[in-house]
Parts: C-alpha cells; sequence; structure tokens
C-alpha cells in the first residue's frame, strides 16, 4: 500500500516512461500541410470551381502531387504535450512506470530480507513480479489482436504461423534431455508429483499424481506457443530497428554495444545449454586435467547478474531503436521520391503522422520482452531460493528441498475468539501442505525454462526479421 501511494503521488511528476520518450532526445518528422504541399507542387487554391479542377482538384476528388515531388520534412522533438495524442501511451507508461515501482519493491524487499532473515513473513515482492508480469503479457495480447483485426494485411496469417511453430519447437525441447538443456523440470515435475501424492494420502484420498508428465508438458507447449505468437511482431520489429539503427550510428563503440543487444536473447540461451556453457566454464580441460573454476550455486547466480546485465543494456539502447524507428518517416519519403506517378495530400500526411502516431506501439513491443525476461529472473532468484552473492561462501546453507516460501499465517497471532483460533489454525496447515507441494525445486525448473524460452522466441523471430529486412525485402 505503501508503494501503491507513492505511485499515485510521483508519477504524475516523475516517469521513467515520460523520460524516456521526453528527454529531448527523440526527433519525430512533422508532416507537411496542405498548404506547404501546394506551394511545393506549384499549386494555388483556385476561387472558382474551373481553376480547382485545372490544378487537379475538383469536389470529389482530392488533390494529388507528384511523388518525386522536393520535400523536405521538418523535425521536432518530441515533448510530452506530444505524447498525449500517441496510441496506447497510457498502457505503455503504466507498465514502464509500474515496472519500476515493482524494481523498486523487489530492492527493498531483498535488502529487508538479507539483513532481518524473516522466516515467517511472505515475501511481497513476488505479488508484485507477477502483476507486472500479468501486464506485459496482457499488453501483448492486445498489441497481438490488433493484428488479429486488420483484414488485408497478413499479420494474422503471420501470427497463427508462428503460434503453430513456436507450438512445435516447445514439444522438440521439451523432450531433450536435462543432459543438454538444464532448466530442472525432471526434478522439479518429480518431487512436485511426489509431495503432492503425500498430501493426497494424509487427506485419505488415493491417487497416482495431480497430472500426468505428458499433460503437464502438453499445457507448457501450449502456453510457450502462445507467448512466441506474442513476441513474434515484437522480435520482427525488433530487427528492423537494429538494421536502422546500425546505419545511424557512427560510433564503433554504439555499433558494438547494438550488436550485443541484438545478441543478448542468444547468449540468455546459452545459458542453459549444458555442453556448451556450464561444463566449460564450471570444469574447463586444461591438458589432462579438469579444474574446477568454480561451484554450482556460483554459476547460478552469475547466470542470474548476466540476464540482468544484458536488461540494463537493452533499456540503454532504447533510444537508438525508437529514433531509428522515427526516421523511418524521412525513409519512406525518400522511397516515395524513386517513384513515379502521383500521390494523394492526404494519403501522403497520413505515411508521415502514422510513423510517430504509433511510437508507443513500437516502444511497447521493445520493453514488454524485456520486463518479461527481468521480472522471471527475479522471481527464479526468489522462489528458486538462489543467492545474488556470487562467492559461495556466502551462500544460503539451507537446502533447497527444505527452505520454502515463507507465509504471514505462521506469524504470531493470539485472537480471542476460539473458533477463529481453530480456523486460523487450519489454514495456516493447509497452506503449509502447499508449500509442501510447490517447492522451490519445481520453481527452479519451470521459471528457469520460461526464462529461456521467453530468450529463444524472441532471438528467433527477430533472426527471421533480420533475414527477411536485409535480403527478402531487397529481392
Amino acid at each position: 500500500m505503501v508503494m501503491a501511494s507513492v505511485i499515485q503521488k510521483i508519477i504524475p511528476h516523475y516517469s521513467l516512461a515520460r523520460w524516456l520518450l521526453c528527454s529531448g532526445s527523440l526527433q519525430w518528422y512533422q508532416h507537411p500541410t496542405e498548404e506547404e504541399l501546394r506551394i511545393l507542387a506549384g499549386k494555388q487554391r483556385g476561387k472558382s470551381k474551373k481553376d480547382r479542377k485545372y490544378n487537379g482538384h475538383i469536389e470529389n476528388k482530392p488533390l494529388t502531387i507528384p511523388r518525386d515531388i522536393d520535400l523536405h520534412l521538418e523535425t521536432k522533438f518530441v515533448t510530452e504535450r506530444d505524447t498525449i495524442a500517441l496510441h496506447y501511451f497510457p498502457e505503455y507508461q503504466w507498465l514502464v512506470d509500474f515496472t519500476v515501482a515493482a524494481t523498486v519493491v523487489y530492492v527493498v524487499t531483498e535488502a529487508y530480507y538479507s539483513i532481518m532473515k524473516p522466516s515467517q513473513e511472505m515475501n511481497i515482492s513476488i505479488v508484485w513480479c507477477l502483476l507486472v508480469l500479468a501486464f506485459a503479457i496482457k499488453i501483448l495480447f492486445s498489441l497481438t489482436t490488433y493484428y488479429f483485426k486488420v483484414e488485408d494485411g497478413g499479420e494474422r496469417s503471420v501470427c497463427v504461423t508462428f503460434g503453430f511453430f513456436f507450438f512445435v519447437k516447445a514439444m522438440a525441447i521439451l523432450i531433450v534431455t536435462e543432459n543438454y538443456l538444464e532448466f530442472g523440470l525432471e526434478s522439479g515435475f518429480s518431487n512436485f508429483s511426489k509431495s503432492a501424492m503425500q498430501f493426497l494420502e494424509k487427506q485419505g484420498l488415493e491417487s497416482q499424481g495431480p497430472v500426468s508428465k505428458l499433460t503437464f508438458k502438453l499445457f507448457l507447449a501450449i502456453l510457450c506457443s502462445l507467448i512466441g505468437a506474442f513476441l513474434t511482431f515484437p522480435g520482427l520489429r525488433l530487427a528492423q530497428m537494429h538494421l536502422d539503427a546500425l546505419n545511424l550510428a557512427t560510433e564503433k563503440i554504439t555499433q558494438t554495444l547494438l550488436h550485443i543487444n541484438f545478441l543478448a536473447p542468444l547468449f540468455m540461451v546459452l545459458l542453459w545449454v549444458k555442453p556448451i556453457t556450464k561444463d566449460y566454464v564450471m570444469s574447463p580441460p586444461l591438458g589432462k586435467e579438469t579444474i574446477p573454476l568454480m561451484s554450482e550455486d556460483t554459476f547460478d547466480t552469475i547466470r542470474l547478474w548476466i540476464i540482468i546485465l544484458l536488461c540494463v543494456l537493452r533499456l540503454a539502447m532504447m533510444r537508438h531503436h525508437l529514433q531509428a524507428y522515427l526516421n523511418l518517416a524521412q525513409k519512406s519519403v525518400d522511397q516515395m521520391k524513386k517513384e513515379a506517378g502521383r500521390i494523394s495530400m492526404v494519403e501522403l500526411q497520413k505515411m508521415v503522422a502514422r510513423v510517430f502516431y504509433y511510437l508507443c506501439v513500437i516502444a511497447l513491443q521493445y520493453v514488454a520482452p524485456l520486463v518479461m525476461l527481468l521480472h522471471t529472473t527475479l522471481l527464479l532468484k526468489t522462489l528458486g531460493n538462489y543467492s545474488w552473492v556470487i562467492y559461495p561462501g556466502l551462500n544460503s546453507d539451507t537446502p533447497v528441498e527444505d527452505k520454502l516460501l515463507p507465509n504471514s499465517v505462521y506469524s504470531e497471532y493470539s485472537p480471542a475468539d476460539g473458533k477463529m483460533k481453530v480456523t486460523v489454525v487450519q489454514i495456516t496447515m493447509a497452506l503449509g501442505s502447499l508449500k509442501n507441494i510447490f517447492t522451490p525445486l519445481l520453481f527452479r525448473g519451470l521459471l528457469s525454462f520460461l526464462t529461456w524460452w521467453i530468450a529463444a522466441c524472441l532471438f528467433s523471430t527477430s533472426l527471421f526479421g533480420l533475414f527477411y529486412h536485409q535480403y527478402l525485402t531487397v529481392a
């Protein structure tokens, strides 16, 4: 509640979402007015119907101008007043600012737990991270449904095709043994089934388990296909912005960071490929001997930090990509000048204005996958019982199976009413049983896989988009 009040008071005055767009670093292209286009075309508004017909304009026919007109668009820095008319700006501002608030809550909670080490309190940061993921998925779902409403374009077919592709890919990934992809899904699901069977036996019920492994993987594959469909156009758009940003960048360091930013999802994917990263990093072959460089806990911690740093890099390169997108207005005009024929004035104005109007849609497609990666990683650390400390001697010594998610129902409570006390005890026992079912082993496997899958989908779609924009559109 404290952070909710802070959000309500601070966001109207200090907003990271507005600062990213309106800090004076982004320039957008203004569409030419009707009078400017008439002057460039050498036409004037006639007073009579005969004069308007001579200038290429009658009552039911819009004014047309040559495509090779000498048109130069004027630029303007993005201001807060300009963002009022942007499509999806409230959703963009809410997602970014709420993510900042949730991250602050998470950092404060982690500091509190590292200092005070409470054992009978619920980690409230988990709820905030889950809310962030829910908002990000809801916004991506809204953007995807918008593409489905477009009847003339092929966006609907693209989403459906990639959805089926990612479903098949997820089914293939889920049958790979943990010798190659070490998510821990198998051990986590086995621990979950065993704990659930013990819980059902205590309740006097006979069961082979809550769900079979095949059903579990089938539902997981369906979820993965939906995530892949939602991340299709964000990945395709990222590829186009990456190519345009590289053409705009003049410094070598900026180009290098752009390349690292584009390959960041690939680096995240390789972090869970055991023969490539974990085996070589933990026990590199040095001649006839293998000397372990670090423990498994240290490697897991470093993996979390690498993902966090790559997310920070992606946020830092956001403006380069958004400016590359805004330059599409001038790029479209330059392409129009190479074509023959005429174009209506209204169509030209829409072509230029449309780019800036959809700026927040592009910003959401850039930010939403970043938010999902960041907060699935934070959930993986907390629910998976990992540590932020790299040195193994300072890590938690509590076994993964024994350190369960704390809950506030264990706090001291002595109500006067006996019935209420019995109810509290029953709820405490029920929630304690649930904590024994949903163990950190299960969360490690599930959240590791989801983090890896988000990165894999984003890299697959952006790689396809890179191939499409660089080779197929040219051809």
